[in-house]
């Protein structure tokens, strides 16, 4: 054989090659050898993870269905959140409209329908001062929502921003924002957030009056100050402690090389790389806001009247509780559920893009 390779007379039999093994593959065969994944992005997977989570995916269709409800139903529905309907101009007062239980008529109704007109029913009945109740609940959800989104932003805004640069900066900077969380946390929660929207309903009044914030009210505006001041320390011990482990990776190195600053470098490298961190808190963080919020407005210290909310709207209902207790019951169900469902869809958030719960 070794003779036969030396002289350049080589018997390929011997080699049993077979022309088949060289033939091109068809398009089965490399779709069975080449098994590769699509292309795919952390959002994309987080979003899919998301939807298998079946709990999680209910309680965001039951969030969009109550925001949409909140948003379209007052455009559309015949009756006014503030509107007195025994109260007519230039008629006297009608008290048959005031009480009424669900889908209860007043007496001029009554004669309407009997006359062969059509009336609008009153699904949740009427206050006490003859107001739709089911269009007040419908508002009041409106109300509650907006504050929880907006204070969870007021909340995101600033933890993010105090968090980032003391986890950046570290130091004496990072020493005095830690401080100044400490100090907060040492606070009594819900006794500073009693003393403060005490005082702040007091000094905001005469502060805008005839100012755009006049509409909106010294009540609601105290609370978004309220939110500032105490509840964004969760938020920056938590996006700090991400910065503190990933300041020290190599491309935040190879910025600084290349001469980026501070400011540039968290917003295009660190805050990136916490958005799924950022996302989950802030999911977290409005069922609490909302919590909050109704809590205040129960205490009376929450929404101007005629406005309400879920928590003016339980809070009025006390007064009348052995007669009429479902007016308590409905704006208690709505609240627990829009809470349990948040909580359930950030609890889902979590599991679906926390790279630490997927590895």
């Amino acid at each position: 054989m070794e003779n036969k390779i030396l002289t350049g007379h080589v018997d390929l039999s011997q080699f049993h090659v077979d022309p088949i093994d060289f033939a091109p593959a068809s398009e089965e065969d490399k779709a069975y050898m080449v098994q590769m994944r699509p292309s795919s992005t952390f959002f994309k997977d987080g979003c899919k993870r998301l939807y298998k989570n079946k709990v999680a995916f209910v309680s965001l269709i039951v969030i969009i269905l109550i925001t949409l409800s909140s948003i379209v139903l007052p455009l559309v529905w015949p009756y006014d959140y503030a509107k007195q309907l025994g109260n007519q101009p230039g008629r006297p007062v009608d008290s048959s409209f005031n009480n009424l239980r669900p889908m209860e008529y007043a007496a001029s109704e009554r004669k309407r329908i009997e006359a062969g007109e059509s009336v609008f029913p009153h699904i949740f009945g009427t206050d006490s001062a003859g107001r739709d109740y089911f269009i007040r609940v419908v508002y009041g959800t409106r109300i509650s929502l907006a504050v929880g989104f907006f204070a969870s932003i007021i909340v995101l805004v600033i933890g993010m921003t105090l968090g980032s640069i003391a986890g950046f900066s570290g130091g004496k900077v990072d020493m005095f924002i830690m401080r100044i969380v400490d100090i907060i946390y040492s606070l009594p929660d819900m006794l500073m957030v009693i003393l403060l929207a005490s005082v702040m309903r007091e000094t905001l009044g005469p502060a805008i009056d005839g100012t755009v914030l006049a509409k909106i009210g010294s009540n609601i505006i105290s609370l978004f100050v309220i939110f500032a001041l105490l509840y964004w320390c969760s938020m920056a011990r938590l996006i700090r402690g991400q910065i503190l482990s990933l300041r020290e990776q190599e491309y935040v190195l190879a910025s600084q090389a290349t001469g980026a600053g501070p400011g540039w470098i968290i917003k295009k490298h660190l805050i990136p790389n916490c958005i799924s961190v950022i996302i989950i808190s802030t999911a977290l963080q409005i069922p609490s806001a909302i919590f909050t919020e109704s809590f205040l407005s129960f205490l009376g210290l929450g929404v101007n009247a005629p406005m309400p909310s879920l928590g003016s709207l339980a809070s009025d209902a006390l007064n009348g509780v052995t007669s009429y207790g479902y007016r308590l019951v409905i704006p208690a169900i709505v609240i627990s559920l829009i809470v349990l469902s948040l909580n359930l869809f950030g609890d889902g958030l979590r599991d679906a893009f926390d790279p630490k719960l997927n590895q």
